[in-house]
């Protein structure tokens, strides 16, 4: 059946069971932790698509309850589209933007805290890469080949001028979860700055491939949130050849980021 993605549907329309589908459907493939999912928002979330009624303010409302908890937007957005998933229904771009909105200004009211991952990507800093490669030029002293032959970065560029501060947000946070679909646990990588994002990876796992996938993917998941147009186009990826020293290489980082 063929529903327009402007509302919810007939009350009629939805399971009775929506928020247990929902919440059963956010746990299995998405949410970190069980017992911080639920909260108030989500019962309004619920019972505005049980009205028929817009539920872009409950989004919203959502949006902002989880940047206040320090849950990462895309998290946060992921979660909402299983609420989708669970009533059948298409996604409604204008519900999603309302809840990265929010998410927006709950995290603003929030202070600042340090630490290796930034809240809006969910990737780890540029400091935390730099350790990262710390380690690994430290772990190759004494050996046959040294780091420029063994691993590289791939680098990915999206960054745009003039966007709005939730579209940087929320591009961030697509690319984020694009590197990680890609490259998976054993790859640091971090978010250089805004837009600018690099993988340490070995030469010896396929990198050309993975630099090419990385481009398909990143603008394919950004065309489904609806941030085409957040993107650089075409995305730029490359494969950066790492210098002898790890002083040059955190100076390559700083580079990059500029």
């Amino acid at each position: 059946m063929n529903r327009s993605t402007s509302g919810p549907p007939d009350a009629s329309e939805l399971p009775s069971d929506v928020l247990d589908r929902w919440r059963a459907t956010s746990l299995a493939e998405v949410w970190l932790r069980p017992d911080d999912w639920y909260h108030p928002a989500v019962d309004a979330l619920v019972e505005a698509f049980d009205e028929r009624r817009s539920p872009h303010a409950a989004a919203h409302r959502l949006g902002s309850a989880r940047g206040r908890a320090g849950v990462g937007l895309g998290e946060t957005l992921d979660d909402v589209e299983c609420l989708y998933r669970a009533t059948g229904c298409e996604p409604d771009p204008d519900a999603i933007r309302a809840v990265a909105v929010g998410w927006v200004r709950g995290r603003d009211t929030e202070p600042a805290l340090g630490g290796v991952r930034d809240p809006g990507t969910g990737l780890p800093t540029r400091e935390y890469l730099a350790e990262r490669l710390r380690e690994t030029y430290g772990g190759a002293v004494g050996a046959e080949d040294g780091v420029p032959a063994t691993h590289c970065l791939v680098v990915v560029d999206v960054a745009v001028d003039g966007l709005a501060p939730w579209d940087r947000v929320a591009r961030s946070a697509t690319v984020g979860r694009a590197l990680e679909q890609i490259f998976g646990e054993g790859h640091p990588m971090a978010a250089l700055t805004d837009g600018v994002f690099a993988v340490l990876a070995r030469r010896d796992t396929g990198v050309p491939d993975l630099a090419k996938s990385t481009r398909s993917v990143v603008e394919r998941n950004a065309a489904l949130m609806g941030l085409g147009d957040a993107l650089r186009r075409p995305t730029r990826v490359w494969v950066e050849r790492l210098p002898t020293t790890h002083a040059a290489a955190a100076q390559l980082l700083a580079q990059l980021a500029r």
